[in-house]
């Protein structure tokens, strides 16, 4: 696992979700100089962020929604990292959790040097990344229902088909295999 540990005069950590942030901006004394939640989109979180030009850094954990976050500081030259959110949770997962509370220690962990990093994929390869995920996640789900079917039948000592179930006249041979439990 690998750390943020750069110093810098401002650090900005925000708490991402699809409409609203939770934005926490500590100094390097670890004093707080803004804390408060706005609407998740870029003129509103240059409004804050904008005045620490060049002495900030910007994290967030990973979620599904992180893009335009890089993308903004990328566009405005701000530091930004993005982190690991398993092993974040494994940093911070106290019983009292919000989302102002996680912000102040998103802050807090880049501040102290304890940000567990994610990649920051470019631009360029997200879509592929994005595209790769969702055909993983299909192949996985009909190799899930294939299993039930398999299952089903040894749940009713009938041997294992060897069909390819993507065919509609290998639901008809199916459907003869089992009694009818009317």
């Amino acid at each position: 696992m690998r750390f943020y540990n750069q110093q810098h005069d401002y650090y900005c950590g925000i708490d991402l979700h699809a409409r609203i942030l939770y934005v926490c901006i500590l100094d390097s004394a670890g004093n707080k100089l803004l804390h408060k939640k706005i609407d998740a989109n870029p003129d509103a979180l240059l409004d804050v962020i904008a005045p620490y030009q060049d002495q900030i850094v910007v994290g967030v954990e990973c979620m599904h929604c992180w893009y335009w976050v890089s993308d903004l500081c990328l566009d405005y030259a701000f530091d930004f990292v993005l982190g690991h959110a398993l092993y974040m949770k494994a940093i911070h997962g106290g019983k009292t959790k919000n989302d102002r509370i996680d912000s102040y220690k998103i802050a807090s962990l880049l501040r102290g040097g304890n940000f567990p990093l994610a990649y920051v994929y470019p631009k360029a390869m997200r879509a592929t990344r994005d595209l790769l995920r969702r055909r993983t996640k299909i192949m996985r789900h009909g190799a899930d229902l294939k299993a039930h079917v398999s299952n089903t039948f040894s749940q009713y000592n009938h041997p294992s088909p060897n069909l390819q179930l993507r065919y509609p006249c290998v639901f008809r041979t199916m459907l003869n295999t089992h009694s009818s439990p009317m």
